[in-house]
C-alpha cells in the first residue's frame, strides 16, 4: 500500500476525530448525560470510523515493515552472492599460471 493511501487514511482519521470532538462538545453543552452521549448514533458511527481507520493504518504499517524486511534480505543476499563470485574469481586468477605440458610427437 502506497504512501498516498496512508496519507489519505490519516487525513480521514483527523476529519472523523474533529467531527467527533465537535459532536461531543455540542451534546455536552446541551447538558446531556454521558450515558446518553455514548448511545448517540452519530457518536457511535464516528468512533467506529476512527477504529476502522486505525486498523487500516496498522495493516499499512505492517505491510511497509514487511517490504523493508524483504528489501533488506534481498540486499544481503546480493552482497553474499557478489562476495562469493569475487572469491571464485580470485581462485581462478591464482590457478591460471599452470604449466602447460608439451605435446608428444607421433612416431612414424
Amino acid at each position: 500500500m502506497g504512501l498516498k493511501q496512508k496519507q489519505a487514511q490519516i487525513g480521514q482519521k483527523e476529519s472523523f476525530e474533529r467531527r467527533l470532538k465537535n459532536r461531543l462538545s455540542l451534546l455536552s453543552e446541551e447538558g446531556i448525560e454521558s450515558r446518553k452521549i455514548d448511545k448517540d448514533s452519530l457518536i457511535k458511527k464516528l468512533r467506529a470510523n476512527v477504529t476502522a481507520i486505525n486498523t487500516r493504518l496498522k495493516a499499512i504499517d505492517a505491510s511497509e515493515k514487511k517490504n523493508e524486511e524483504l528489501a533488506r534480505m534481498k540486499l544481503e543476499k546480493a552482497d553474499t552472492s557478489r562476495k562469493e563470485s569475487e572469491g571464485t574469481k580470485e581462485k581462478k586468477a591464482k590457478e591460471s599460471p599452470v604449466e602447460v605440458k608439451e605435446k608428444k610427437k607421433k612416431k612414424s
